[in-house]
């Protein structure tokens, strides 16, 4: 929910399109169900995904650290 919580901050998500994903996945019990949300909210989700780089995010190799 962190996730969501920022592209909210960051005017990526209004707050009806918020509250309807938060609720959506609050009352999934599982990742199939989550799967089935409507499309018009995995549009929204996938643009603001797309405007906030987590994808490219999650491409970028490890950084590693000593110690």
């Amino acid at each position: 929910m962190q996730t969501l919580n920022e592209m909210l901050d960051r005017s990526l998500l209004t707050h009806a399109q918020h509250a309807e994903i938060r609720g959506w996945v609050a009352q999934a019990r599982t990742p199939d169900a989550i799967l089935k949300m409507p499309p018009h909210l995995w549009r929204a989700l996938e643009l603001a995904s797309v405007l906030m780089g987590v994808d490219a995010d999650l491409t970028q190799p490890p950084t590693l650290t000593l110690g």
